[in-house]
């Protein structure tokens, strides 16, 4: 007959009880529990800083921000079109423009489709940001890839001091809080950052609405008024499409954010 020593014999596998609710199931565990009043925070800091002393130069470096991620709309647009991206400017009154280059027999769809995807660019970034601050394993991860493509598309393709002045610092500060900063704070700078791309597609509506202005003595187009020119139909039933899209992206992301879905 075999004897089992007696620290053998203490050494059992332990088992966590299951937990379940009335209706049967596991209980999921329960996500930031703060986070809509997190993103609500951010919203009305947006919002509200430019009512208050020195609040629009806090937000400068930000507002610089929303032409990048205006800018770089165009610019990856065309490059996933077939165009060539040849350069981004900057102004430092925050106007900017994308210079693409592309073949005589391109369609006029595709330079429509390249002009809708500068004032979708904030939409889509910021609907993206905003979703993936509620998941804590995409929120560093979020911001790395935001600052690593700041500074990439800045050496690359920005030509103007203003850009490389604002830019290359934001991104080097982005990088720092996904590496260093805590979950709360990381997770509240991506919040910050995508209700304020977000925020930035309505405050296009002025452009948008708008065939053009008169920009260094010289009429220009709007990215609209571009659209018109190459598709038809008049200008604000193109601005109208555009901010209904952005519209409907930014609510799916806060429905999804707010609903605690994964």
């Amino acid at each position: 007959m075999k004897w089992l020593r007696p620290e053998t014999a203490r050494k059992r596998p332990t088992v966590k009880p299951a937990t379940f609710n009335i209706g049967g199931g596991p209980v999921r565990r329960k996500r930031d529990r703060n986070h809509p009043w997190w993103l609500a925070f951010a919203a009305m800091l947006v919002v509200g800083l430019p009512y208050v002393p020195l609040g629009n130069y806090l937000l400068y470096p930000f507002f610089i921000l929303t032409t990048w991620f205006h800018e770089m709309g165009h610019g990856l647009t065309a490059l996933a079109m077939g165009m060539e991206f040849d350069r981004l400017v900057i102004a430092a009154n925050g106007s900017g423009y994308a210079l693409t280059l592309s073949d005589r027999d391109t369609w006029d769809l595709t330079h429509a489709i390249v002009g809708a995807g500068g004032p979708l660019g904030p939409a889509f970034a910021g609907a993206a940001m905003i979703v993936a601050s509620a998941q804590k394993k995409w929120r560093r991860f979020a911001l790395l890839v935001l600052g690593i493509a700041i500074l990439l598309s800045t050496a690359i393709w920005v030509r103007s001091m203003i850009g490389w002045a604002v830019l290359i610092p934001t991104g080097i500060v982005i990088i720092a809080i996904a590496e260093r900063a805590s979950d709360e704070f990381s997770r509240f700078a991506l919040q910050f950052l995508g209700v304020h791309a977000a925020i930035s597609m309505f405050g296009q509506w002025g452009y948008l609405f708008s065939s053009g202005a008169v920009i260094g003595g010289s009429h220009q187009l709007s990215d609209t008024g571009a659209m018109a020119q190459r598709l038809g139909l008049p200008y604000w039933f193109w601005a109208s499409l555009l901010i209904g899209i952005g519209a409907l992206v930014i609510g799916a992301s806060l429905r999804r954010v707010l609903s605690g879905r994964k």
